[in-house]
């Protein structure tokens, strides 16, 4: 995995239609997004969660699907 990102848009329609991911959003099942990777060698983003202290692989997104990327710029 190379860089981290802040956050992810999947969808055509930014504004209407796309869902949005940031990292801190809670989600499913009382579990808060804990990292968004981007893997360049698949070109693949990936959305992990996080609940007590337990971090698991949520979602996937590649290169196909229509993606909007906001970066973290604090390293």
């Amino acid at each position: 995995m190379n860089s981290i990102v802040r956050k992810i848009s999947i969808g055509t329609d930014y504004k209407n239609e796309a869902m949005h991911y940031s990292v801190g959003q809670g989600v499913y099942g009382g579990h808060t997004i804990s990292a968004i990777l981007h893997n360049e060698k698949e070109d693949s983003y990936y959305i992990y969660i996080r609940k007590n202290n337990e971090t698991m692989p949520w979602k996937k997104f590649n290169s196909n699907m229509a993606v909007s990327v906001e970066y973290d710029l604090e390293y």
